[in-house]
């Protein structure tokens, strides 16, 4: 969603910033706007609408805004309009908010998050003779900070504190002071926000990419607690003011993985660093043919004692969950649930004795996934998180955490992350198989190594691209998809579909084959493209049965399914291979033919691949 960076040391503040921005371009917005401090009373603010490059163009790249000390936002509008005066970063003075200027005020601010009683707290503010400019709950949050911060003549943290005890819902804020002219404040909770240092100089954002070029050297800064950042120094305060201890992480990410490397687009670049994911992620929990899960705590006693597991995601998350479902069903013999997290958390479900709750994220800030842990936990479950950023709040908040290692992702369609959390829960159905006596141990080291085999059969799969590249043209300019599968099939069928319809616009659904005659065939007309996923030899005939209803009635067909099954030729019209493997992992390959599809269609349809329409990378606020 909303993106926030910030600096302070030696260097000039703004070309930095908007540096910073660009790399979180991904999370969606929708204007942009800079403030920055050269030491003096005034604020230079400036902001504009649209793409970054206006903001960019605006401030000569930076370079007309003097100044060591500086925060930047792009913002996703909830309160407010997309417009200058609802941009951020917002101030306390009763001015225009127009954008542009020098201002004196004593507190400029940037946010991310909905605050939820903001027309309460603009009420009590417009008693006390403060005006208002914007649309924005995040006016409100500055002006009741800069109340707090005069009315008892206290420092900043004493004055976020107290404003932080009063606003409900979710935020992450980013603070400057008139009266400290070189100090950024940002306080958070449920928005994720980190701060990195280096030698005199420190930088705070709202994730990983946008500050992975200057340090990485980073804090995961606490829910509910204050951070005054100054060059080079950091300081922790909880809502009492009392002063925190929080651990320093290194980032080890390639700083190359946030770039595009010579791809058209991010979206393509991380299509083909599934293998490279999909092969880390594998050997970082498998380990000389045996699986060691000891860095995630959770231990072959407490998954044998499991009597139920509920999986909770969002998006292709969700979809991953799916697909784990019928692996862990099948190997371990646990019954599995697959919950949408914005669901989860609001329905009162009865938590059977040892369930065990899986959540899956690959930031580890969705908004709804944490909320769905926090009331697993509540109601006394186990609970396990499958995320890509270590030190996510997600992360930490639960019980036993495995990390994939897909490394940065950017583009917003998910694929690299996609397909290392799909590794790891197969790698985790045999693991609970194994130490359920559901498999025995020579059975587990076939399933292994046929994982083990996963990584270069994508890249057998990404050498014939060219043929989806061609396919991809003559549909561009269809109106409706259908994605339809039987079993494990119509869990890939469900990211296949999400994928297409995010990044090419275009109406697409995914159905459990043997629904079609219930209804969903009605939607059937001449040369509506039916795509089908034939993975599984015991679904199969019966989903190209289902196939075969569809193109009595019009449908133009294609057939995704294994080396071998020769047969399904004659009954599509297009058809695409994909190496055999064992049935259960066969969506970590029958996926990546579906990214390639989705990516070539929005590319021939002219769209904006990396940054689909209203839609943002981490979804972090409900």
């Amino acid at each position: 969603m909303c993106g926030i960076v910030g600096y302070t040391g030696r260097r000039q503040a703004a070309p930095i910033l908007l540096d910073s921005l660009s790399r979180l371009e991904y999370r969606g917005y929708d204007s942009a706007g800079l403030a920055v401090r050269n030491g003096t009373a005034l604020a230079e603010v400036v902001k504009a609408t649209g793409k970054l490059y206006h903001l960019a163009d605006k401030t000569d790249q930076g370079r007309a805004l003097a100044g060591c000390c500086g925060i930047g936002h792009t913002r996703w509008a909830t309160h407010g309009d997309p417009s200058v005066v609802n941009a951020h970063p917002h101030v306390s003075g009763n001015c225009s908010g127009s954008g542009s200027g020098a201002v004196e005020s004593d507190v400029v601010g940037v946010h991310n998050g909905i605050i939820e009683n903001y027309t309460e707290l603009k009420d009590k503010l417009l008693r006390h003779g403060y005006a208002f400019y914007s649309d924005t709950d995040t006016e409100v949050a500055v002006k009741l900070v800069d109340y707090y911060y005069k009315k008892y003549k206290i420092g900043p943290v004493d004055a976020i504190t107290r404003t932080m005890v009063r606003i409900r819902g979710s935020y992450a804020l980013a603070l400057m002071f008139k009266d400290y002219p070189d100090e950024i404040f940002a306080a958070r909770k449920d928005s994720p926000m980190i701060i990195g240092t280096g030698e005199e100089e420190s930088f705070l954002a709202s994730d990983v990419p946008a500050i992975l070029k200057y340090t990485r050297q980073v804090y995961y800064i606490g829910n509910l607690q204050v951070a005054r950042v100054s060059p080079g120094k950091v300081a922790f305060f909880d809502l009492n003011g009392d002063e925190n201890t929080i651990p320093l992480t290194e980032i080890t990410w390639d700083a190359a993985a946030a770039e595009k490397g010579g791809y058209e687009h991010f979206m393509l670049k991380e299509i083909h660093e599934q293998p490279a994911a999909v092969r880390d992620t594998l050997n970082s929990i498998v380990k000389d043919g045996k699986i060691d899960l000891s860095g995630t705590g959770l231990t072959e006693e407490t998954v044998r004692s499991v009597s139920k597991i509920d999986i909770v995601a969002c998006g292709s998350a969700w979809h991953v969950g799916m697909a784990a479902q019928y692996v862990i069903e099948d190997l371990a013999g646990i019954p599995v649930r697959v919950e949408l997290a914005s669901e989860y958390r609001y329905r009162k479900i009865p938590m059977a004795e040892k369930t065990l709750v899986i959540v899956i994220s690959q930031s580890g800030e969705t908004a709804d996934s944490l909320a769905a842990l926090r009331v697993a936990k509540e109601r006394g479950a186990e609970t396990l998180a499958i995320v890509n950023v270590i030190g996510s709040t997600i992360a930490r908040e639960a019980d036993h955490v495995l990390y994939t290692l897909a490394g940065p992702e950017i583009a917003v369609a998910t694929t690299k992350a996609y397909s290392a959390q799909l590794i790891a829960t197969d790698v985790l159905a045999v693991y609970l198989a194994l130490a359920r006596g559901t498999v025995a141990e020579e059975e587990a080291a076939a399933l292994l190594a046929e994982l083990a085999e996963i990584p270069a059969k994508i890249e057998r799969i990404l050498e014939e691209k060219a043929r989806l590249q061609w396919f991809s043209s003559k549909i561009a300019n269809t109106h409706d998809i259908f994605f339809i599968g039987r079993g494990l099939d119509y869990a890939i069928s469900l990211e296949g579909s999400l994928k297409m319809k995010e990044i090419s616009y275009i109406h697409s659904e995914a159905y459990a084959a043997g629904e079609l005659k219930h209804g969903t065939i009605s939607l059937i007309e001449n040369n509506t493209l039916v795509i089908g996923v034939l993975t599984q030899k015991e679904l199969y005939e019966k989903t190209v049965s289902n196939m075969m209803e569809c193109r009595s009635r019009g449908g133009y067909l294609m057939g995704i399914t294994t080396n071998g099954n020769f047969s399904v030729e004659d009954s599509v019209n297009f058809t695409v291979y994909i190496p055999k493997s064992d049935e259960h992992f066969m969506a970590s390959l029958a996926v990546v033919p579906l990214q390639l599809l989705a990516y070539y269609t929005s590319v021939n349809r002219g769209l904006d691949v990396d940054k689909p329409r209203n839609l943002a990378k981490s979804v972090t606020v409900e």
